[in-house]
């Protein structure tokens, strides 16, 4: 027989279900962010402030940005079939 404290310390839980987001809308926004901070350095790269390859940085995140939105693009969920009751209609 189990001890009644088992379920205490082990206790047995479900997963919730994942979050519907949009990744693609996701990945622009970072790769938005990636944009500002490009724009940001090359000011201070002008100036004098900073070094030039701090840009190049920026300038890969924008770019592993896009390819991440193409992939997300490419990878979204297929749309939920609604069954309909009648024939569709016609045009």
């Amino acid at each position: 027989m189990p001890s009644p404290f088992a379920t205490l310390l082990h206790p047995t839980r479900t997963t919730p279900p994942p979050v519907a987001i949009d990744l693609e809308r996701v990945v622009f926004v970072g790769t938005g962010i990636w944009a500002v901070a490009l724009l940001v350095t090359g000011v201070f790269v002008l100036v004098g402030d900073l070094e030039p390859d701090i840009v190049w940085v920026c300038a890969t995140g924008i770019v592993l940005g896009l390819l991440g939105a193409g992939w997300a693009r490419r990878n979204r969920p297929a749309p939920a079939v609604v069954p309909t009751d009648g024939p569709p209609a016609q045009p």
